[in-house]
């Protein structure tokens, strides 16, 4: 009935999808099973792609040649880039999104990808044969073959959904779980874990009353995701900003006697970092509000969704407690917010591709590794996707450093400190977050794209022409010298000293109150001779000349690193034949096994004298 394939891809999620487009782009016969077609790509939370962190690692999959950022342009109601104020390693682009449009052009996305089959079904249990896995067995005992098989299964496995006190099976509401694959796995000797996720009740958006809301506009000029030439956003929808009051709180703590979370009916460990309503108020006692941002669905749907009200509570509950929100007294619930408790998988047990220690050519990506968020699936399924292609065409490995992209930071992460809750993308979590700018993901990442065949000829003839522009500019921008008596003016309207005499306008835009754009403003002459230069041009020939010095820094930095990752550890290297190290760092290194001396000293329980006897002992 069906053909070997180069690759099986279990689940449709963000991480399924990229894994599937990404071999299929280049060159595998892709299988995607799915238990539901009808649910491809789904944002099963909030309908935005992108946030701080999250926004510089969708630029980078675009970069790279993945689809995430062209779908989100394609589906966007709203963009914005966040912390403007701040210095360019922390601008992060965000877009609210239409789901159903979102959903829409994956499907025809990956529809539209030649070399990728579909089957809509639950997988059982993955086949083995000689520590190698050969393929899938689905629920109807149907044995499909292949050469890899990359996991994406989200929160679907053993899924259980709490509402109050109730609960019942289910890997996204109206969805029934995954069984079957963890107790294998186990057998297999894989070690899982449980973690939670939640989501907040949504409501009819006609049964609010905006007038009690802060509105929040989308940028003036919105950008976007994509490095390619997606369309830019005509028109935009808003979004709105209210607050809980005691009020709020007091008909919540109603319900804590039935909460799962507190009277421990939850095991998972749940996301520090969005935590539910009840738990927020629990641990912030002394607040007496909190945010809530009040997030269109769609274009063409009333449904909203409340983000900042995550809840297991009862849904009555969350009934009385949404009424006495500024501007949803007459709300009505379209459905009530829930928790769901999953099975995960140490990422501890993942080599740097992505592939299982245990089964050869097994990979795990997205949720199943403990990870939260689209952007982070995504990413994974991306490189897993990748590496999944090359290893069954017998090529080299794809990875990612920590010193060139998010994407780095995030599986290096994983597999060498694991994570005890769900794992969420910052910007603290970077080392060099000066060169890992959205604004330059494409000069970092499209190259290498397009060298292992996933990045088009098109984008790397754009990425070409972007560079010698930006060239070109900073030397225009060096010889060009303005004069006293036209920016002067202006130069004491931006609250900036200002000159005697002909300076370089590179001196000029050293200064930390002027930009590119305000130079514009003020010197005619030289507005005309950018104006043939793109926004994002100028944007990059701007940070590149104000941040000199400290991408310098950074660069020299990473040259340091690079001296420890040249050094490979064989997988078989003994540790216990090297007595001077310590107990811990011997478990840890035997553990985790890592691939390089830099991998090594990331590991936690690897200290600086760990690391010098592993080095010494490796330089004889």
């Amino acid at each position: 009935m069906f053909p070997e394939y180069d690759v099986i891809v279990v689940g449709a999620g963000h991480a399924g999808c990229e894994a599937a487009a990404a071999a299929a782009n280049m060159g595998s016969k892709v299988l995607m099973v799915t238990m539901n077609m009808n649910t491809i790509a789904q944002m099963s939370c909030n309908p935005a792609m992108g946030g701080v962190a999250k926004g510089q690692i969708v630029r980078e999959i675009d970069a790279l040649g993945g689809q995430s950022g062209i779908i989100s342009d394609k589906s966007m109601l709203q963009f914005r880039m966040l912390n403007r104020s701040k210095g360019p390693a922390m601008w992060s682009p965000r877009s609210q999104n239409d789901r159903m449009r979102f959903s829409e052009e994956w499907r025809n996305t990956l529809e539209k990808t030649k070399n990728i089959d579909f089957w809509q079904e639950m997988v059982k249990e993955i086949l083995v044969k000689d520590g190698i896995v050969v393929g899938v067995k689905t629920n109807l005992g149907l044995e499909i073959r292949s050469k890899a098989v990359v996991l994406t299964n989200g929160t679907f496995l053993n899924g259980k959904i709490h509402i109050g006190e109730k609960s019942f099976g289910g890997g996204r509401t109206a969805e029934k779980e995954a069984t079957g694959l963890t107790e294998q796995l186990v057998e297999l000797g894989f070690e899982s874990g449980r973690m939670k996720t939640g989501t907040p009740p949504r409501v009819d958006g006609r049964s609010l009353d905006y007038s009690k809301m802060e509105e929040q506009y989308g940028d003036e000029n919105p950008s976007k995701f994509s490095f390619t030439d997606t369309k830019q956003l005509t028109r935009q929808l808003s979004c709105w900003i209210t607050y809980t009051n005691e009020d709020v709180h007091g008909e919540l703590k109603k319900g804590f006697e039935k909460s799962p979370m507190f009277q421990g009916r939850i095991k998972g460990i749940g996301p520090r970092y969005c935590p539910s309503i009840e738990d927020k108020i629990n641990r912030f006692a002394e607040r007496n509000r909190h945010q809530i941002f009040v997030e269109p669905e769609g274009w063409n749907t009333v449904e909203i969704y409340v983000n900042g009200f995550s809840t297991s509570l009862p849904e009555d509950i969350q009934q009385q407690a949404l009424t006495k929100i500024p501007g949803f007294e007459k709300a009505k619930m379209f459905r009530p917010g829930y928790a769901i408790e999953y099975d995960f998988f140490p990422p501890t047990q993942l080599n740097s591709t992505l592939e299982t220690q245990r089964i050869e050519n097994l990979y795990f990506a997205g949720q199943i590794n403990g990870t939260t968020g689209y952007e982070e699936a995504a990413c994974q399924g991306l490189m897993a996707g990748i590496n999944a292609h090359n290893k069954v065409h017998y090529k080299e490995p794809f990875i990612l450093k920590r010193s060139e992209a998010y994407i780095g930071v995030l599986i290096d992460d994983l597999i060498n400190k694991g994570t005890q809750e769900p794992y969420r993308m910052f910007t603290s979590r970077a080392e060099y977050r000066i060169l890992l700018r959205q604004d330059n993901a494409d000069i970092r990442l499209t190259e290498l794209g397009h060298k292992i065949g996933l990045a088009s000829q098109d984008r790397l003839e754009t990425l070409e022409k972007k560079k010698v522009n930006i060239k070109s500019l900073v030397r225009l921008l060096s010889k060009y010298k303005v004069e006293p008596e036209i920016v002067n003016p202006g130069l004491e309207e931006l609250s900036t000293s200002s000159i005697r005499e002909k300076v370089n306008t590179l001196h000029l835009l050293r200064r930390p109150e002027i930009g590119i754009n305000e130079l514009k403003k003020i010197d005619r002459q030289l507005s005309s001779m950018l104006s043939s230069y793109s926004q994002e041009e100028l944007d990059q020939a701007e940070i590149d000349v104000k941040y000199e010095s400290y991408i310098d820094r950074e660069q020299k930095l990473v040259e340091k690193m690079v001296t420890l990752e040249n050094y490979k550890i064989r997988t078989d290297f003994n540790y216990d034949g090297i007595k001077t190290l310590s107990i811990e760092a011997r478990e840890k290194l035997k553990k985790v096994k890592p691939e390089t001396l830099g991998q090594a000293s990331r590991i936690s329980g690897v200290s600086p004298a760990d690391l010098s006897v592993l080095t010494i002992y490796m330089g004889k």
